[in-house]
């Protein structure tokens, strides 16, 4: 019998929360972390521990396409910079063109996931874009699988919004959680969260809460914490 490593990726969830588990500093677009918390006195100072561990993940990185719209990659840049990673996005109608042409000058290969036959990435002839298409929904299992058998890729970390955490999280699809914390209350009930998604009704649904194991918990400077956890109720 296989062992899960053997079908697919090894998944990795690695956020920035609040200790009230939000990954934004408010409901809309215009709110961000990376944006918002350089500016608070408290939050500021330990803030590029963050990104000092981001350097350290996977090199393959799964997001959404919303996500990259959010950060500015559908405007015109200047000057981009390559990095090794490849980026694996899925996105059916928030990237444009000059988006998926932006984000091929940065990554090493840029994977699309969608169920949009007209998305962009359509239209664009490159040596390191990658289309992986479903016809009406996306199967993140066979995703995952596909991703680790034709593209041999082994280790993947998760940078993806509530919404999809939740969904990977329900098809038990993450294995580790690598969190970092900051010492922050953010509230707000509609502010995403780590997890988002439907909320559980029934008791049958219990089933569905991802069981963590801790793994260890790194005291960073400034109050903020690193925690790390296996996820141990996997199928």
């Amino acid at each position: 019998m296989k062992k899960r490593g053997d079908i697919r990726t090894f998944n990795t969830l690695f956020m920035l929360s609040s200790l009230d588990g939000k990954i934004s500093t408010g409901a809309t677009d215009k709110r961000d972390f990376d944006k918002d918390l350089p500016k608070i006195n408290g939050l500021k100072e330990g803030l590029s521990q963050y990104y000092d561990l981001e350097q350290n993940t996977d090199l393959h990185s799964f997001n959404s396409g919303r996500v990259m719209v959010k950060v500015g990659w559908n405007k015109s840049k200047k000057k981009i910079e390559k990095i090794p990673v490849s980026f694996i996005l899925v996105d059916n109608s928030h990237l444009t063109i000059l988006g998926v042409s932006n984000l091929l000058k940065r990554t090493k290969t840029l994977f699309i996931v969608t169920t949009n036959k007209n998305h962009p990435a359509y239209k664009i002839n490159s040596d390191n874009l990658e289309i992986i298409f479903y016809k009406t929904k996306i199967d993140f299992a066979n995703l995952f699988k596909v991703l680790k058998s034709k593209y041999k890729i082994k280790n993947i970390t998760l940078q993806s919004g509530a919404t999809l955490n939740s969904i990977l999280l329900r098809e038990k699809l993450i294995d580790r959680v690598s969190l970092v914390m900051c010492p922050a209350l953010v509230g707000g009930e509609k502010t995403p969260s780590l997890i988002g998604g439907e909320p559980l009704q029934s008791e049958k649904s219990l089933q569905k809460i991802g069981v963590l194991k801790l793994v260890k918990v790194n005291v960073l400077k400034d109050s903020y914490l690193h925690l790390v956890y296996d996820v141990v109720n996997k199928v």
